[in-house]
C-alpha cells in the first residue's frame, strides 16, 4: 500500500525507484513529480460524513491538558488565505491551490507546550506524525475552504490539516485532534514504511530515503 491525499492508496502500484513522468519545460517540480490540473481523490476507506454542528478539534499537550474548539470557535478565529502548491507521494503535483483556514500559529498560541512532535488524528481513524516546528511559522493551517467553497468531504471537509511543504499524506484529511509529544510516534502510513518526514524536494518517500 502507498499513501496519497492524506489517507489514500495508490492504484498504480508505485514502487521505489520509479521516477514518474518527465517534467514540463519551465515548470518547477520536485523530483519525480508531474503536474495535474484536476484534484485527484484517493482514499483508503469510506469518506467520513462529519456535520459541522458536531465537529470538534482537540489538542492534547504532553502534560495531558486538553483544549477544544467547536466549528463556531474555529470560524471566530483570524482566517488566512493561502495559495500553495501540493505534492502527493503518488507523483502528482497541483500548482496554485487556493485555501482559507486558521493558521496553527493562531490555534496553538495559547497552548502551553514544550513538545517537539505532534501526532494528528482524524475522523475515520487515520493518523500521521510531524515535527511540531513544521506546523508553526506560517506553514500549516486547519483548512475549511478550497477555491472559495466549503471543503468537499472527499478532499477532507469539513476541515483538514494543510502542510504544503511536505508530501500530501501529511496534510491529514478530516482532522480531529493533535496530540503533542516529546518523542516522535509514527502514524498510519509511516508504520507501513513511509518516511517519517516526507520532504518532496528530497524525495523522502520511504523509510531510509535521505
Amino acid at each position: 500500500m502507498t499513501p496519497s491525499d492524506a489517507s489514500g492508496v495508490d492504484p498504480t502500484g508505485l514502487t521505489p525507484g520509479f521516477r514518474g513522468r518527465p517534467r514540463a519545460s519551465g515548470v518547477t517540480l520536485p523530483p519525480g513529480q508531474y503536474a495535474v490540473h484536476d484534484f485527484p481523490v484517493l482514499s483508503a476507506g469510506p469518506t467520513p460524513n462529519v456535520d459541522t454542528a458536531h465537529w470538534q478539534l482537540e489538542v492534547r499537550t504532553e502534560d495531558h491538558a486538553t483544549f477544544r474548539w467547536s466549528w463556531s470557535d474555529l470560524m471566530a478565529l483570524p482566517q488566512d488565505d493561502a495559495v500553495v502548491d501540493l505534492h502527493c507521494v503518488t507523483r502528482w503535483s497541483k500548482f496554485g491551490t487556493r485555501w482559507q483556514g486558521v493558521s496553527l500559529d493562531v490555534l496553538l498560541a495559547d497552548v502551553p507546550s514544550v513538545a517537539q512532535y505532534a501526532l494528528v488524528g482524524c475522523y475515520g481513524g487515520y493518523t500521521t506524525n510531524l515535527p511540531l516546528a513544521d506546523l508553526l511559522g506560517g506553514r500549516a493551517w486547519i483548512a475549511h475552504t478550497y477555491d472559495g467553497r466549503p471543503l468537499d468531504p472527499v478532499h477532507g471537509g469539513p476541515a483538514r490539516l494543510l502542510v504544503p511543504h511536505l508530501y500530501l499524506w501529511k496534510s491529514a484529511k478530516w482532522v480531529r485532534s493533535l496530540t503533542l509529544l516529546h518523542d516522535d510516534q509514527r502514524g498510519f502510513w509511516e508504520n507501513y514504511g513511509y518516511h517519517d518526514y516526507g520532504d518532496p524536494w528530497r524525495e523522502q518517500r520511504y523509510q531510509g530515503d535521505p
